[in-house]
């Protein structure tokens, strides 16, 4: 070691270096890795994080589908009410019993991608999931659900929505004209019985 003389005649020795490779400090013992059990609830707490995002995925599809149904059946509304002012503009008002047996499709300007055609009497395993068909046995428009996880199926039991052409009629509100045919008070394009999703 060096060591110096200083004003004063006292010897004063050079500190000695610190070494820091060397110290606890900055190089703590190694390290292991994981655990099995810090593992395991790491694999348990992804699980359950994607079953969440997973349901909630599951949810939004069905929805979405939802939507596009209904998308679907408005514009056919759309259609229909069109249809209608072309039969009174042409003054026959007797053509209006045919919108009820006629297709709904055939109303729109282009029809849906997911429109599968006609069938005599469908079951849903004669037609994909996702699609509508026009059933020519009961002249009934249906569509065929493709998420059907909170869909509550109607009294057959399967999971279709089944829609038809209502025409709602009232009799005359004047007293001269209670024998006079019932009027046309209303052409919905509505579901057969009513469907829910919970």
């Amino acid at each position: 070691m060096n060591t110096r003389i200083g004003e004063r005649g006292l010897r004063i020795e050079p500190r000695s270096r610190v070494d820091f490779t060397q110290s606890s400090i900055l190089a703590p013992r190694s390290s292991h890795g994981f655990t099995l059990l810090e593992l395991v609830v790491v694999v348990i707490i992804i699980a359950v994080l994607m079953g969440l995002l997973m349901n909630r995925v599951l949810f939004y599809q069905e929805q979405a589908e939802k939507v596009a149904m209904e998308g679907v059946a408005g514009a056919i509304q759309s259609a229909l009410i069109l249809q209608y002012g072309q039969i009174q503009t042409r003054g026959k008002p007797s053509d209006v019993a045919a919108l009820a047996d006629d297709n709904p499709m055939n109303w729109l300007q282009k029809k849906p991608v997911n429109y599968g055609g006609e069938f005599y009497d469908p079951t849903p395993l004669s037609v994909k999931s996702g699609n509508w068909v026009f059933d020519l046995k009961k002249r009934e428009l249906v569509y065929l659900l493709r998420n059907d996880g909170h869909f509550k199926p109607g009294r057959d039991g399967k999971n279709w929505i089944r829609f038809h052409v209502a025409a709602y009629h009232e009799p005359s509100r004047l007293p001269s004209l209670q024998k006079a045919p019932r009027e046309l008070t209303g052409l919905l394009f509505e579901p057969v019985e009513p469907y829910s999703w919970f």
